[in-house]
């Protein structure tokens, strides 16, 4: 069934449901763009799915950053040994 011609939106696939699954998929998508083997359409996909997929990584290390910062009362420590 053809897709008419009012729907010039792609359809983007769900992001992972966690960080280490997103980090898996980028690591992926980063070899196969790197291997210039992929044809110009699905170049320009694999970009922008790896665009999102680095959003959202991004997104959950700030989660993560943020309940650290409340845990350690606003002021982060350094993660050295003593």
């Amino acid at each position: 069934m053809p897709k008419s011609a009012s729907s010039s939106t792609p359809e983007v696939a769900a992001l992972p449901t966690s960080y280490e699954a997103a980090v898996q998929e980028l690591e992926q998508l980063v070899a196969a763009l790197e291997s210039g083997q992929l044809p110009l359409d699905q170049l320009l996909r694999s970009y922008q799915r790896g665009a999102a997929l680095l959003a959202f990584c991004r997104e959950k290390l700030q989660a993560v950053e943020d309940q650290i910062k409340v845990l350690d009362g606003v002021q982060l420590k350094n993660w050295s040994s003593q």
